[in-house]
């Protein structure tokens, strides 16, 4: 009965009032570290019940073998160890609710915790900290309009840096009563949200706000290529007019293609994924805060990014300007 629960599948150490098949688990288990020292009497373990009994008396007596009694202690470190790791692997999970198990494992690695990645799946397997929940979106694009569509300058573009691609897109977000709506752009290189807008209307106005709060961000210089849908809030007059204002180039997908436009959709994904779909806000003022405090302090300053090494946008960028001052240096 002891070995059965030894080989079973329990996770935890047993409370120290167990009795029975636990009591004696944890025993057996205790006192092999005394009996391989050559320990006799109370002090070897399992108390008086085997005081000065060999390994291989004690071992017939309990019908387990010699090299299963040996690797008892090593199986309890390994219980220990997992279950350590199970707490770091939680707290990350907590700050960041998306993150699969490549992601914790990259978060344990800057965390100075060197562990395998398919170790640190079988805990979160084990412990059910992967992420489950999936959600349809809401289409927000709307390309019936007579306004002109721009052709896609960014297909089969290689990107060297920030500020030479910005990408926008428009998501939805749900309250108890209405929709509210959320315009982005995003640096194409790095993934930084460069600039965002939450309004209760989704038209030019809210694009217009967005990109309004990307440009005295960044100052872009003339040939910034701006990459968007076809929506009608990204070809209106009032929208192409600012970008040409600045010497921006406007660039649009194909009909029909979100894949032109992955790297937006991919960052409403984890937006909707890590804090929309974990949060039910109840007014404007309520999303417009926690969405600012995700976008700003958590995706673009701590949550890692698999495309950029698992390293968050900001410290990314940083890593690209410190690389291009040492090549300067250098000449």
């Amino acid at each position: 009965m002891i070995k059965a629960y030894l080989q079973g599948g329990h996770h935890g150490v047993p409370d120290h009032g167990a009795v029975g098949p636990q009591a004696g688990a944890v025993g057996l288990q205790a006192g092999a570290v005394g009996l391989q020292a050559g320990a006799v009497g109370p002090q070897a373990g399992l108390g008086g019940a085997v005081a000065g009994m060999s390994v291989s008396g004690l071992c017939a007596t309990l019908g387990v073998s010699r090299s299963w009694f040996y690797e008892q202690p090593r199986q309890l470190k390994r219980v220990e160890e997992d279950l350590n790791l199970r707490d770091l692997i939680e707290e990350i999970v907590l700050e960041f609710p998306g993150y699969g198990y490549r992601s914790v494992t990259a978060q344990l690695h800057r965390q100075g915790e060197f562990v395998n990645h398919k170790r640190v799946l079988r805990v979160m397997r084990q412990e059910c900290l992967l992420y489950q929940i999936k959600r349809k979106f809401c289409i927000t694009t709307d390309s019936q309009h007579s306004h002109r569509v721009y052709q896609n300058l960014v297909k089969e573009l290689e990107l060297t840096g920030p500020n030479q691609v910005w990408v926008a897109d428009i998501t939805y977000i749900r309250l108890p009563t209405c929709f509210c709506y959320l315009a982005c752009i995003l640096d194409a290189y790095s993934r930084v949200c460069v600039g965002w807008h939450l309004s209760k209307e989704i038209n030019t106005q809210l694009t217009l706000a967005a990109l309004e709060k990307a440009i005295v961000l960044r100052q872009p210089s003339a040939g910034l290529i701006h990459h968007s849908d076809r929506g009608v809030q990204y070809a209106s007059d009032a929208y192409v007019a600012r970008l040409e204002e600045l010497a921006i180039l406007p660039s649009m997908s194909a009909k029909g293609n979100p894949y032109d436009n992955a790297k937006a959709e991919s960052f409403f994904k984890t937006l909707k994924r890590d804090e929309v779909y974990l949060k039910d806000y109840t007014t404007f003022d309520e999303a417009e805060q926690n969405l600012g405090s995700f976008i700003n302090d958590v995706y673009n300053c701590k949550r890692l990014h698999s495309s950029l090494g698992y390293r968050p946008p900001l410290e990314f960028e940083r890593d690209h300007h410190r690389g291009e001052m040492a090549k300067l240096q250098t000449v």
